[in-house]
């Protein structure tokens, strides 16, 4: 029988094909964890995304002393700018976490997840003893064009607004969170019309569904720990697509006729830190053995970049001086 950690490794891509674009690959996993600015490019590259010229996944293979395609080895990783013609946004959505998504699913998405954030805006800039008014003075900067969070601090300065410490990404939030301002792949801030209100019986079937594909066999628990919706909206989303679904003699769901996940090992990839693989489940010891458990995750949200063979990880890695040390367990 194929292992649960294949067949959730083949759903996420990491079946070691590439020739995918960027776009392809965060339409399937639905979307991809980006509040590390280094990290999400890779993820893409892990699952032979190519953007804009450059190939991510064998930057890292370079990067840690195997040839590329060219035999050359040092390749540069990509940033964010790799992939901004592929139609690609970022938002504060699941979980309240930015992540990157693709333009047209940003409106239904954003109707479910993107105002998990704004309670917490609300009461830190209580805290902080700024008025939530204060928004206005961010949208009334972006009026002139993008902005990055520095500019943005220093107009807030100007108008009489302090942005000292968390002032200034509190009052970004809140902004975001209204749906009034989207960080860009560029790291400039931009002014934005709030998406207009969708159907949200149909928004939560859409996000069961979408969520299978990149991340199925799973439960309804798994779909509200990743979306950061009540367990609730994950079985009604659930519900809404039970004709479409499959069961598992353990219990887990998956959509009916996804392909069989191969029969032979998948190859081994570098995952970075963060990486969706990581973050996809409520339970991740079905791809980290229990006993290396804190050394991918040693605490405050912390998620290590790491080496997975057959969607098992065997070790962990990182950069040092322009070369990736691998860490196998």
């Amino acid at each position: 029988m194929v292992s649960l950690a294949r067949r959730r490794a083949a759903a996420q891509l990491l079946d070691g094909a590439g020739g995918r674009t960027g776009a392809e690959v965060v339409a399937h996993l639905l979307a991809v964890q980006a509040q590390d600015p280094r990290s999400w490019p890779l993820a893409l590259g892990a699952r032979g995304a190519r953007g804009g010229g450059a190939d991510p996944a064998a930057a890292i293979a370079a990067a840690a002393g195997a040839p590329g395609a060219d035999g050359a080895a040092g390749a540069a990783a990509p940033d964010g700018s790799t992939f901004a013609a592929e139609g690609l946004v970022l938002a504060w959505l699941l979980r309240g976490t930015l992540h990157v998504v693709a333009a047209d699913d940003l409106p239904w998405l954003f109707a479910l997840c993107g105002r998990l954030t704004e309670r917490t805006s609300m009461r830190r800039l209580a805290q902080l003893g700024v008025d939530p008014a204060a928004t206005a003075e961010v949208l009334r900067a972006l009026d002139g064009g993008p902005l990055t969070r520095s500019e943005l601090a220093a107009a807030l300065d100007a108008a009489g607004v302090r942005s000292d410490g968390q002032r200034t990404p509190h009052l970004v939030a809140l902004a975001a969170a209204r749906g009034q301002l989207l960080p860009g792949l560029d790291g400039r801030y931009r002014r934005v019309t709030p998406p207009p209100p969708v159907d949200r019986e149909a928004a939560m079937a859409e996000l069961a569904r979408r969520y299978l594909r990149g991340h199925g066999p799973a439960t309804d628990r798994d779909l509200a720990a990743w979306s950061g919706l009540p367990l609730r909206d994950a079985r009604s989303g659930l519900a809404a697509i039970a004709g479409e679904l499959a069961a598992d003699p353990d219990g887990l769901v998956d959509l009916a006729g996804r392909p069989a996940a191969p029969r032979r090992p998948l190859p081994e990839v570098l995952l970075p830190a963060f990486d969706p693989y990581l973050l996809g489940w409520r339970d991740r010891s079905f791809a980290v053995p229990p006993a290396h458990a804190r050394s991918v995750h040693p605490g405050g949200g912390v998620i290590r970049a790491t080496i997975v063979a057959d969607g098992v990880v065997t070790g962990t890695w990182r950069r040092d001086r322009g070369r990736v040390l691998r860490e196998p367990f």
